[in-house]
Protein backbone atom coordinates (compact mmCIF):
# COMPACT_ATOMS: atom_id res chain seq x y z
CA UNK A 1 0.00 0.00 0.00
CA UNK A 2 1.23 3.53 -1.14
CA UNK A 3 0.31 6.76 1.49
CA UNK A 4 0.06 9.02 -1.75
CA UNK A 5 -2.32 10.34 -3.94
CA UNK A 6 -2.54 6.81 -5.49
CA UNK A 7 -5.98 6.14 -5.64
CA UNK A 8 -9.64 7.68 -6.49
CA UNK A 9 -13.15 7.52 -7.55
CA UNK A 10 -13.07 9.12 -10.73
CA UNK A 11 -16.47 11.01 -10.77
CA UNK A 12 -18.44 12.92 -13.90
CA UNK A 13 -20.56 15.24 -12.09
CA UNK A 14 -23.83 16.94 -13.59
CA UNK A 15 -25.21 19.99 -11.53
CA UNK A 16 -28.46 21.61 -11.91
CA UNK A 17 -28.71 25.50 -11.27
CA UNK A 18 -31.36 25.64 -9.28
CA UNK A 19 -31.80 29.13 -8.03
CA UNK A 20 -29.29 32.25 -8.37
CA UNK A 21 -29.40 36.31 -7.78
CA UNK A 22 -28.76 38.34 -10.52
CA UNK A 23 -26.54 40.99 -8.43
CA UNK A 24 -22.90 39.94 -8.07
CA UNK A 25 -22.24 40.97 -4.45
CA UNK A 26 -25.44 39.19 -3.15
CA UNK A 27 -24.62 36.01 -5.29
CA UNK A 28 -25.82 32.70 -3.90
CA UNK A 29 -26.51 29.36 -6.04
CA UNK A 30 -28.30 25.95 -4.61
CA UNK A 31 -27.33 22.80 -7.40
CA UNK A 32 -28.42 19.29 -7.31
CA UNK A 33 -26.90 16.95 -9.36
CA UNK A 34 -25.99 13.45 -10.25
CA UNK A 35 -22.54 11.24 -10.35
CA UNK A 36 -21.50 8.61 -12.86
CA UNK A 37 -17.79 7.69 -12.51
CA UNK A 38 -15.53 4.80 -11.17
CA UNK A 39 -14.19 3.51 -8.27
CA UNK A 40 -11.31 1.90 -7.39
CA UNK A 41 -8.90 0.83 -5.08
CA UNK A 42 -4.58 0.62 -3.81
CA UNK A 43 -3.74 -1.62 -0.80
CA UNK A 44 -2.01 -4.93 -0.24
CA UNK A 45 -3.79 -6.36 -2.98
CA UNK A 46 -3.30 -4.03 -5.55
CA UNK A 47 -0.51 -1.45 -4.48
CA UNK A 48 0.47 0.12 -7.40
CA UNK A 49 -1.69 0.12 -10.11
CA UNK A 50 -4.18 2.63 -11.36
CA UNK A 51 -7.54 2.20 -12.24
CA UNK A 52 -6.87 -1.47 -11.82
CA UNK A 53 -10.64 -3.47 -11.99
CA UNK A 54 -12.33 -0.28 -12.24
CA UNK A 55 -16.10 -0.56 -11.34
CA UNK A 56 -19.46 1.84 -11.73
CA UNK A 57 -20.05 4.16 -9.20
CA UNK A 58 -22.96 6.15 -8.69
CA UNK A 59 -23.74 9.04 -6.55
CA UNK A 60 -26.17 12.09 -6.03
CA UNK A 61 -25.52 15.17 -4.15
CA UNK A 62 -26.54 19.06 -3.47
CA UNK A 63 -23.68 21.87 -3.36
CA UNK A 64 -24.23 25.38 -2.13
CA UNK A 65 -22.02 28.34 -3.49
CA UNK A 66 -22.14 31.25 -1.51
CA UNK A 67 -19.96 33.21 -3.82
CA UNK A 68 -18.00 32.56 -6.90
CA UNK A 69 -15.06 31.12 -5.37
CA UNK A 70 -16.71 28.92 -2.80
CA UNK A 71 -19.23 26.14 -2.61
CA UNK A 72 -19.76 23.04 -0.19
CA UNK A 73 -21.95 20.36 -0.83
CA UNK A 74 -23.16 17.23 0.44
CA UNK A 75 -23.19 13.62 -0.81
CA UNK A 76 -24.12 9.93 -1.33
CA UNK A 77 -22.21 7.78 -3.28
CA UNK A 78 -22.14 4.35 -4.21
CA UNK A 79 -19.24 2.41 -5.89
CA UNK A 80 -17.53 -1.30 -5.54
CA UNK A 81 -13.82 -2.04 -5.11
CA UNK A 82 -11.99 -5.58 -5.87
CA UNK A 83 -8.64 -6.63 -5.66
CA UNK A 84 -6.86 -9.94 -7.01
CA UNK A 85 -3.56 -11.13 -6.41
CA UNK A 86 -3.67 -13.80 -9.31
CA UNK A 87 -3.44 -10.22 -11.72
CA UNK A 88 -0.55 -9.32 -10.02
CA UNK A 89 3.21 -9.41 -11.42
CA UNK A 90 4.83 -9.76 -7.89
CA UNK A 91 5.65 -13.51 -6.83
CA UNK A 92 4.95 -12.79 -3.34
CA UNK A 93 1.22 -12.03 -4.19
CA UNK A 94 0.46 -14.87 -6.80
CA UNK A 95 1.83 -16.71 -3.72
CA UNK A 96 -0.27 -15.52 -1.68
CA UNK A 97 -3.19 -16.15 -3.76
CA UNK A 98 -5.75 -13.62 -2.25
CA UNK A 99 -8.63 -12.36 -3.85
CA UNK A 100 -11.54 -9.71 -2.53
CA UNK A 101 -14.54 -7.04 -3.48
CA UNK A 102 -16.28 -5.11 -1.25
CA UNK A 103 -19.15 -3.06 -1.82
CA UNK A 104 -18.83 0.91 -0.13
CA UNK A 105 -21.53 3.14 0.82
CA UNK A 106 -20.56 6.97 1.03
CA UNK A 107 -21.90 9.30 2.44
CA UNK A 108 -19.60 13.06 2.00
CA UNK A 109 -19.67 16.47 3.35
CA UNK A 110 -16.83 18.45 1.81
CA UNK A 111 -15.77 22.18 0.58
CA UNK A 112 -14.97 23.64 -2.53
CA UNK A 113 -12.20 26.18 -3.35
CA UNK A 114 -12.65 27.95 -7.10
CA UNK A 115 -9.42 29.20 -8.72
CA UNK A 116 -11.23 30.89 -10.94
CA UNK A 117 -14.68 33.13 -10.41
CA UNK A 118 -17.52 30.55 -11.38
CA UNK A 119 -21.30 30.53 -12.32
CA UNK A 120 -23.73 28.05 -14.33
CA UNK A 121 -25.90 30.49 -16.26
CA UNK A 122 -23.21 33.39 -16.91
CA UNK A 123 -20.57 32.71 -19.75
CA UNK A 124 -18.60 35.32 -18.28
CA UNK A 125 -17.96 33.15 -15.54
CA UNK A 126 -18.17 29.80 -17.45
CA UNK A 127 -15.34 27.57 -16.00
CA UNK A 128 -13.00 26.41 -13.57
CA UNK A 129 -10.67 24.39 -11.99
CA UNK A 130 -11.26 23.58 -8.19
CA UNK A 131 -9.94 21.72 -5.13
CA UNK A 132 -11.92 19.84 -2.46
CA UNK A 133 -11.31 18.63 1.09
CA UNK A 134 -13.85 17.05 3.10
CA UNK A 135 -15.24 14.25 5.47
CA UNK A 136 -16.53 10.92 4.87
CA UNK A 137 -18.81 8.29 6.49
CA UNK A 138 -18.53 4.97 4.66
CA UNK A 139 -19.63 1.05 5.04
CA UNK A 140 -18.08 -1.87 3.39
CA UNK A 141 -18.21 -5.31 3.90
CA UNK A 142 -15.05 -7.12 2.15
CA UNK A 143 -16.14 -10.48 0.08
CA UNK A 144 -13.79 -13.28 -0.85
CA UNK A 145 -14.52 -15.92 -3.71
CA UNK A 146 -13.57 -19.67 -4.05
CA UNK A 147 -15.18 -22.20 -5.96
CA UNK A 148 -17.32 -19.44 -7.91
CA UNK A 149 -18.68 -18.09 -4.02
CA UNK A 150 -18.66 -15.27 -2.45
CA UNK A 151 -18.08 -15.38 1.31
CA UNK A 152 -18.27 -12.52 3.62
CA UNK A 153 -15.04 -12.05 5.53
CA UNK A 154 -15.12 -10.22 8.82
CA UNK A 155 -16.72 -12.45 10.55
CA UNK A 156 -14.64 -15.21 9.96
CA UNK A 157 -11.38 -13.11 11.55
CA UNK A 158 -8.94 -14.39 9.04
CA UNK A 159 -5.90 -13.13 10.70
CA UNK A 160 -6.60 -14.24 14.44
CA UNK A 161 -8.53 -10.92 15.52
CA UNK A 162 -9.25 -10.60 19.01
CA UNK A 163 -12.62 -8.85 17.55
CA UNK A 164 -13.86 -7.84 14.50
CA UNK A 165 -12.80 -4.83 12.96
CA UNK A 166 -15.56 -2.37 12.05
CA UNK A 167 -17.66 -1.92 9.17
CA UNK A 168 -18.53 1.30 9.25
CA UNK A 169 -15.34 3.55 9.08
CA UNK A 170 -14.81 7.59 8.42
CA UNK A 171 -12.07 8.73 5.77
CA UNK A 172 -11.00 12.63 4.17
CA UNK A 173 -11.71 13.20 0.25
CA UNK A 174 -9.70 15.31 -1.29
CA UNK A 175 -8.82 16.17 -4.90
CA UNK A 176 -9.19 18.31 -7.81
CA UNK A 177 -12.05 18.97 -10.34
CA UNK A 178 -12.35 20.97 -13.47
CA UNK A 179 -15.98 22.20 -14.40
CA UNK A 180 -18.44 24.40 -16.52
CA UNK A 181 -21.48 25.42 -18.02
CA UNK A 182 -23.19 23.91 -21.03
CA UNK A 183 -26.41 25.61 -20.79
CA UNK A 184 -27.68 28.45 -18.55
CA UNK A 185 -29.23 25.93 -16.24
CA UNK A 186 -27.00 22.88 -16.20
CA UNK A 187 -22.95 22.39 -15.77
CA UNK A 188 -20.83 19.40 -16.11
CA UNK A 189 -17.78 18.40 -14.27
CA UNK A 190 -14.83 15.94 -14.11
CA UNK A 191 -13.28 15.00 -10.77
CA UNK A 192 -10.70 12.93 -8.94
CA UNK A 193 -11.16 11.94 -5.97
CA UNK A 194 -8.83 10.17 -3.12
CA UNK A 195 -10.16 8.55 0.25
CA UNK A 196 -7.39 8.64 2.61
CA UNK A 197 -8.67 5.81 5.12
CA UNK A 198 -7.98 5.02 8.70
CA UNK A 199 -8.32 1.55 8.93
CA UNK A 200 -6.35 -1.48 6.52
CA UNK A 201 -8.89 -4.27 6.65
CA UNK A 202 -10.54 -2.42 3.49
CA UNK A 203 -9.28 -5.76 1.51
CA UNK A 204 -9.31 -7.86 4.93
CA UNK A 205 -5.55 -8.15 4.78
CA UNK A 206 -2.93 -6.41 7.17
CA UNK A 207 -0.90 -8.43 9.22
CA UNK A 208 0.51 -12.19 9.84
CA UNK A 209 -1.06 -15.27 9.46
CA UNK A 210 -2.42 -16.41 12.55
CA UNK A 211 -0.90 -18.97 15.24
CA UNK A 212 -2.56 -22.10 15.65
CA UNK A 213 -0.86 -22.40 18.75
CA UNK A 214 -2.61 -19.34 20.04
CA UNK A 215 -5.70 -18.93 17.95
CA UNK A 216 -8.12 -21.13 17.20
CA UNK A 217 -9.63 -20.62 13.60
CA UNK A 218 -12.69 -22.54 12.04
CA UNK A 219 -11.96 -24.91 8.88
CA UNK A 220 -13.65 -22.32 6.91
CA UNK A 221 -11.67 -19.02 9.02
CA UNK A 222 -8.19 -21.29 8.04
CA UNK A 223 -9.63 -21.80 3.53
CA UNK A 224 -9.81 -18.16 3.73
CA UNK A 225 -7.04 -17.13 5.63
CA UNK A 226 -4.14 -19.08 4.05
CA UNK A 227 -5.37 -19.57 0.79
CA UNK A 228 -1.56 -19.52 -0.68
CA UNK A 229 0.67 -22.25 -2.42
CA UNK A 230 2.60 -23.10 0.75
CA UNK A 231 -1.07 -23.52 2.62
CA UNK A 232 -0.26 -24.90 6.41
CA UNK A 233 3.13 -23.24 7.20
CA UNK A 234 2.75 -19.96 7.11
CA UNK A 235 2.53 -19.11 10.72
CA UNK A 236 3.18 -15.60 11.62
CA UNK A 237 4.69 -14.56 8.68
CA UNK A 238 3.84 -11.98 6.46
CA UNK A 239 0.27 -11.67 5.08
CA UNK A 240 -0.13 -7.87 4.54
CA UNK A 241 1.55 -4.81 5.46
CA UNK A 242 -0.31 -3.14 8.84
CA UNK A 243 2.27 0.01 8.71
CA UNK A 244 -0.12 1.55 5.76
CA UNK A 245 -3.80 1.81 5.38
CA UNK A 246 -5.94 1.33 2.20
CA UNK A 247 -7.34 3.82 -0.37
CA UNK A 248 -10.09 3.42 -2.59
Amino acid sequence: MRSLLHIALLLIVFATNAHSQQRRRNYRQHEVGFLLGGSYYIGDLNPRKHFNQTQPAFGIFYRFAPNYRYAFRAGFNYGEVRGDDSQSDDADQLQRNLNFKSQIYEFHLASEFNFLEYRISNDKYKFTTYLFLGLDVFQFKPQAQVRNYWTELQPLMTEGQSKPYKLVQVGIPFGIGLKMNVSKKVGIGFEWGPRKLFTDYLDDVSGTYPDPELVVLSDKAKSFSDRSKNAGNNENKQRGNPRTKDWY
